[in-house]
């Protein structure tokens, strides 16, 4: 196996089952389906699938399904042609081809779009596709192992995955124990994680957990598994000053001022909408209201002017005669207020 791979740890018997498990289906050179909550190393588990099996000298090759766009997700899988859309500048091979003779791991499968879907159904039935742009087959001989922590059958049921390719994949469906069935483990993977943690901070002695710091860590329900485990027990190394630890934090999101996440972090107040303006009953209409405005303005300008026709007209940004259509419209009006 390659200095890259990681061991899975673990004694109590929900683990050593699963172990024994994974090394008989490792051997059978079918697809295999994950499942599993998170942070629970489902991808740990496709790995040593992977090594134990047959292919182990072909390659691992690894792709999560949640994290691409679904026009990225295809051409990410099947490769593209040169110039098949735009920015494929040059023919590019995809993670089947990457994969063949080995084995390759889709992560959260159950958010592949349909039409991905489609392709892979072809390729678990035929071994064969078509890059993206390209109308050529492709052969490969690539076995896949995929995971999720979703319900594909009830997914599969509404439609929102295909129940061919779903039986296709699930050859055999292999349960990852979630660690709070693994209650022997949690000890055993916290002093790991622990020592590892104070050997990357330079420390010399090794972490130890306090009656009350393992108590708390035998009692908590571990809703994000190993992955959890692994950032409590890291932060609480680096954050104690002596190699005895004794205060864990489960919840980082918990403000020391008193609002965290576990009483739900407060939303800024919505700025409450002014109240709606009811419009007043106009004591004048438009018309009228525009007319009195360009009487009021007219004589200002005349008067700033000194009587000037031309340089009143000026003054407002009209011509001479657009003034003096004006003045005799309002001409009336003008002598009256002069009056």
């Amino acid at each position: 196996m390659p200095e890259s791979y990681t061991e899975p740890l673990g004694q109590s018997n929900a683990f050593l089952d699963f172990q024994e498990t994974l090394s008989r289906a490792a051997n059978v050179d079918r697809p295999i389906l994950l499942i599993g909550e998170r942070g629970t190393g489902k991808e740990l588990a496709a790995a040593k699938l992977h090594y134990l099996s047959q292919r182990w000298r072909g390659p691992l090759v690894a792709l999560n399904c949640a994290a691409l766009a679904p026009t990225l997700l295809e051409s990410e899988l099947f490769g593209h042609e040169e110039g098949a859309f735009t920015g494929a500048h040059q023919r590019r091979t995809g993670r089947f081809e990457a994969a063949t003779e080995g084995t390759l791991f889709l992560d959260e499968i159950a958010q592949t779009p349909t039409e991905v879907q489609e392709k892979i159904l072809r390729v678990v039935e035929y071994g064969s596709f078509e890059r993206v742009g390209s109308s050529q087959p492709v052969q490969v001989d690539t076995r896949i192992i995929g995971a999720t922590n979703a319900d594909l059958p009830s997914l599969a049921r509404q439609g929102g995955f295909k129940l061919d390719l779903l039986d296709r994949l699930s050859f055999d469906v292999l349960f990852v124990p979630p660690l709070r069935r693994r209650g022997e483990d949690i000890l055993l993977l916290a002093n790991h994680f622990a020592a590892r943690m104070a050997h990357e901070l330079g420390r010399e002695a090794l972490p130890q957990f306090s009656r009350r710091a393992v108590a708390q860590m035998e009692s908590y329900a571990w809703p994000g598994n190993v992955r959890e485990l692994r950032n409590v027990v890291e932060r609480a190394v680096y954050r104690s000053y002596t190699a005895t630890i004794d205060e864990l934090v489960f919840d980082p999101f918990v403000s020391p001022f008193g609002t965290g996440a576990s009483e739900g972090i407060e939303a800024p107040a919505p700025v409450p909408a002014p109240p709606a303006r009811v419009p007043e009953e106009p004591d004048r209409s438009l018309e009228e209201a525009v007319r009195e405005l360009e009487v009021r303005m007219i004589r200002e300008s005349l008067a700033e002017a000194r009587y000037n026709q031309r340089d009143a007209a000026r003054a407002l940004g009209l011509t001479y005669h657009q003034f003096r259509g004006r003045w005799r419209k309002y001409r009336d009006e003008l002598a009256a207020e002069d009056d």
